[in-house]
């Protein structure tokens, strides 16, 4: 009997932070938050504390003597997460929510944490300031599979591909090591590009997340199909640029995770209508991972 009631409190705290994971955050609610700071007490702000959980800045207890993310208040450690949030995006690192914060809180992004970080590069051989990141354990695909397989779900429609394709022949050419190339079997591929509803399964997308993908060798690549979505090329009005997305979500296939320049294709926001590609931040950093500078 004790050895099964030692066992329940870690069973609590395993289905607290899957619960936590699932939740969903208010990002209109979020904007409703700006101005508060250490010491509010405000409805609704416990979402500000689940959209830094959700990205990696904060890690809350679910213990009787720690303040954790179901309540609203604005305590120490939710003051740090959002100073430390605030210098990875360059902002006023005041710990207070301010309105360029909330701006770039609300900005369509990627859904892959930023931090977690096992890896950040301070300058290159050139000696310019690069800011690219690996995930923990510098995850990479083995010497073995420079050629990586991948193939589209059942249901992903044939005017997105091309724009999937242009985005695989972009990472080829950069790093010089990679290539790919589309088969039919999507369960026997190496990557695996779909459209998912908001609730999949997996790491759930909220309102504003365009896409996630996984660290290698996982190989899953999920677009939110609830967004407005563009094949290109080029810039579309109202709508998201496919390959811009598939570009960064590739990033995140091979290795890198979110950079801290702005102009990266890894940084984690693009406004809608707008396109972007590799910059040499992204470069250096696929290079310096699978060690392809020499």
């Amino acid at each position: 009997m004790g050895s099964k009631l030692s066992f329940l409190p870690f069973f609590f705290v395993l289905f607290f932070l899957f619960s936590q994971s699932k939740a969903k955050i208010d990002i209109n609610t979020i904007e409703r938050l700006k101005g508060c700071h250490k010491g509010s007490k405000v409805q609704g702000l416990h979402n500000l504390k689940l959209y830094l959980a959700r990205f990696g800045y904060l890690n809350y207890q679910h213990t009787p003597n720690h303040v954790n993310a179901e309540n609203d208040e604005f305590d120490q450690k939710l003051e740090a997460a959002l100073k430390s949030y605030q210098n990875f995006y360059h902002l006023n690192a005041s710990g207070t929510l301010d309105g360029p914060t909330v701006s770039q809180m609300i900005m369509p992004r990627c859904g892959q944490p930023d931090k977690k970080i096992s890896h950040k590069h301070g300058k290159s051989l050139l000696n310019i300031v690069s800011h690219y990141q690996f995930f923990p354990n510098s995850l990479r695909w083995p010497p073995s599979k420079s050629h990586l397989t991948y193939a589209f779900g059942l249901n992903y429609p044939n005017a997105y591909v091309p724009p999937v394709v242009r985005a695989f022949n972009t990472w080829a050419s950069a790093s010089g090591y990679f290539t790919f190339s589309r088969v039919d079997d999507v369960t026997s591929a190496d990557l695996k590009i779909t459209f998912e509803n908001p609730t999949h399964g997996d790491r759930d997308f909220d309102e504003n997340v365009l896409a996630h993908a996984f660290s290698p060798t996982d190989g899953r690549f999920h677009y939110n199909a609830n967004m407005n979505w563009s094949s290109g090329p080029g810039p579309v009005s109202g709508a998201f640029d496919l390959e811009t997305v598939a570009v960064h979500e590739i990033g995140h296939l091979l290795g890198l995770r979110h950079s801290e320049d702005r102009n990266a294709i890894m940084w984690s926001s693009i406004p809608i209508g707008a396109v972007k590609g590799l910059n040499a931040d992204d470069i250096q950093g696929i290079k310096a991972l699978y060690e392809l500078n020499n």
